[in-house]
């Protein structure tokens, strides 16, 4: 079984720019599920579908597949009416890559820095610019972002850097 351990926190403030090794546009949908997550994403040039569980926590199941572009173009137009636009930075600090994601569409201002782990308890670096953890917290996950964009959040206590 594949699994993910990943934390995500807020960034503090906008220094993770100056580290930015690559970035990637991404448009991402969800399908159907009541046990999982079913995610059709187009990455920059390639797509992937993807399905994890829907539990909440530093570990979950996981799989992905990729699939041919015109497939999830097809997909999110057909069966994918809320919707997550990000740009995805990777920032490497302290021999870690960190997932950057700055949201865009109904979810800017939004910005969450990922950290895809070995161990539920593995050590790292913690940068600077690194805020609170939000990995437990439901409204971060991006199907949750997708049903209830960040702009509609009634308080905004989330860092736009």
């Amino acid at each position: 079984m594949a699994v993910e351990i990943e934390r995500k926190f807020l960034t503090s403030d906008a220094s993770w720019r100056e580290r930015i090794s690559d970035t990637t546009r991404m448009v991402q949908g969800y399908l159907g599920g009541e046990r999982c997550s079913t995610r059709v994403r187009i990455e920059g040039e390639r797509a992937f579908l993807n399905v994890k569980s829907r539990e909440l926590g530093v570990r979950r199941s996981e799989y992905e597949f990729e699939i041919p572009r015109a497939d999830a173009e097809a997909m999110l137009g057909e069966f994918c009416p809320e919707r997550v636009e990000k740009l995805r930075h990777r920032v490497v600090h302290g021999g870690r890559t960190f997932e950057v994601d700055e949201f865009l569409g109904a979810n800017a201002g939004l910005v969450v820095a990922e950290l895809e782990l070995e161990r539920e308890d593995a050590q790292f670096e913690r940068p600077a610019w690194l805020g609170r953890e939000v990995t437990d917290d439901t409204r971060y996950y991006n199907i949750s972002l997708a049903r209830e964009p960040y702009a509609r959040w009634a308080s905004g206590d989330a860092k736009a850097c």
